[in-house]
């Protein structure tokens, strides 16, 4: 069997095959009733049986398909390959983005799964669980979503900017992400929160809000959704020359890109717990 890592769009088929196949179970269990299996980081950092279920299945299915990749996940960390030669493609997987929207039936909510060669994200998919929605992206490929090209929002004041954003489970860092956007709900039109990083970096991709920043995302968190909206147009970035990463995720327009950052900056976003 052949080691080497497949073209993006290769990929990408392989991404779209088992997130449509992860999707409809997680839906299906949704329906049959869900509850917390366990939390993670607090009480209210929930993970449900679906959320293991689904990783186990995506681990499986891409194991079957390319059993020499690594495959980062969400619940269960890195899955070992019993193989200890490099791999060619290390698969990050996010089994239910917005897992608490997804425990009380909120549609606002994902599976998302990236491909990365050589440290670079080359392909992702991010696609609902309960209205079928799927954007997908290649590097150089431009972002997708139902055949269509997806372009970012063209909004240059960020007085006019709708902005989303998230909050993470501590509530140190909760209180300290609410400072901040007291002050920043002031600078812009307005702020929503819909819990689903991925799905959120994916209506930025096309344009149904201008900006989004989070400070806390894990690498399945914004893998494929990242990849969307860079593909999209976005500026995908950290504060201060970082790249995207746990202290900050940027994603604007470019012309909105440094007034958000500017603000964010002034406003010590990426520190706190």
């Amino acid at each position: 069997m052949d080691r080497s890592a497949p073209p993006p769009q290769e990929l990408l088929e392989i991404a779209i095959e088992v997130a449509r196949a992860a999707a409809a179970t997680a839906y299906r269990m949704r329906a049959e009733g869900v509850s917390v299996a366990a939390t993670k980081s607090t009480v209210t950092d929930v993970v449900t049986a679906a959320d293991r279920a689904v990783e186990r299945q995506i681990t499986d299915e891409l194991r079957r398909l390319r059993p020499y990749d690594a495959v980062l996940g969400e619940e269960y960390g890195a899955a070992a390959r019993g193989d200890d030669t490099p791999a060619p493609v290390r698969w990050i997987v996010d089994p239910i983005d917005g897992t608490i929207n997804y425990l009380y039936g909120l549609a606002h909510c994902a599976v998302s799964i990236a491909a990365e060669v050589d440290g670079e994200v080359v392909a992702g998919v991010v696609r609902n669980i309960h209205t079928g929605e799927e954007w997908t992206a290649t590097a150089g490929g431009g972002a997708w979503r139902e055949g269509r090209r997806l372009t970012c929002s063209t909004e240059t004041d960020l007085g006019q900017a709708l902005v989303i954003t998230g909050f993470g489970y501590d509530p140190a860092r909760r209180a300290h992400q609410a400072r901040v956007l007291t002050d920043l709900i002031a600078h812009v039109r307005d702020i929503r929160r819909l819990g689903a990083a991925a799905v959120d970096l994916c209506m930025v991709a096309e344009g149904r809000a201008d900006a989004y920043y989070e400070k806390g995302l894990a690498a399945w968190d914004q893998a494929a959704g990242g990849l969307v909206a860079a593909e999209a147009g976005l500026r995908v970035g950290g504060l201060k020359g970082l790249d995207p990463g746990p202290e900050m995720v940027i994603a604007a327009p470019p012309a909105l890109f440094a007034p958000l950052h500017d603000r964010l900056a002034a406003l010590d976003a990426s520190g706190g717990p």
